[in-house]
């Protein structure tokens, strides 16, 4: 999925900058908190996408392999 991210938004996202993706993501958590609140499981889906996007737009824009870094920080799950 990261790289598919990069493939299709990385030229965007490097031109809005760290900051700015930061920002959206941010916005995007905000937006699945109030699916949440609602009950709404298709906007939650959907929400929860955009999350995971935003995050891995933001990975790229660092330079931070989220595989990896997930792998590291939880070794013990199975992935």
């Amino acid at each position: 999925m990261q790289r598919e991210m990069k493939r299709l938004y990385y030229e965007r996202d490097s031109v809005r900058g760290v900051y700015a993706t930061f920002v959206w993501l941010v916005e995007e958590v905000g937006e699945l908190g109030e699916a949440i609140l609602k009950g709404d499981l298709k906007q939650i889906e959907e929400e929860i996408a955009d999350v995971i996007a935003w995050t891995l737009s933001l990975a790229n824009l660092l330079g931070i392999d989220v595989e990896a870094a997930f792998k590291r920080k939880y070794p013990d799950a199975k992935c």
